[in-house]
């Protein structure tokens, strides 16, 4: 069994869109200096988990495809919403550890990305369900914004298990939960 690995970019002080959900913060960094980085990242991805918000920004972003292509991926929602075609995008609710053991399963020997947002890492943190937590910050402060990782209460101590630097400033520091 893989790792459950949320994998996320971050403002300098904590938030990973601002207060409108715009992008526009980390899109003005470009996508070439991490290409090679999160396509490593995304050959070790058998599912992914993600919020609804999430989802209808990707879908908003390029409404004729989807990235992800057919890996499985479940959505968090008590909406109805369509999945696009040929995809591998299923809709859930309900107890987060039963959307980690069917995200888990799907993956097989592979991780579970979980892709966003904050509410949805920090249901998986708080199940004690995250195995580890891969950060890039970016070298911006927003001030305000959709929080990181906003938890209720306090969390134990993770490990700093590896840094990566990027050109223009940006570093991903990667911490795991054991």
């Amino acid at each position: 069994m893989g790792k459950v690995i949320y994998y996320v970019a971050s403002s300098l002080d904590g938030f990973i869109a601002a207060e409108d959900s715009s992008l526009d913060w980390l899109l003005a960094f470009g996508f070439e200096p991490f290409q090679r980085h999160y396509d490593q990242f995304l050959a070790t991805v058998g599912s992914l988990v993600m919020g609804s918000a999430t989802y209808d920004y990707v879908r908003t972003q390029d409404p004729d495809s989807w990235p992800y292509g057919a890996l499985p991926c479940q959505v968090l929602t008590s909406r109805k919403l369509e999945a696009p075609p040929d995809s591998g995008v299923q809709f859930a609710s309900g107890d987060i550890r039963r959307i980690c053991e069917d995200a888990a399963a799907a993956a097989g020997d592979r991780n579970v990305w979980v892709v966003g947002g904050g509410l949805v890492a920090a249901q998986f943190a708080e199940a004690g369900l995250l195995d580890e937590l891969r950060v890039t910050y970016m070298p911006v402060a927003l001030g305000a914004g959709r929080r990181l990782l906003p938890v209720a209460a306090p969390l134990g101590p993770m490990r700093l298990a590896g840094t990566t630097s990027f050109n223009g400033g940006a570093a991903e520091l990667r911490f795991s939960a054991s």
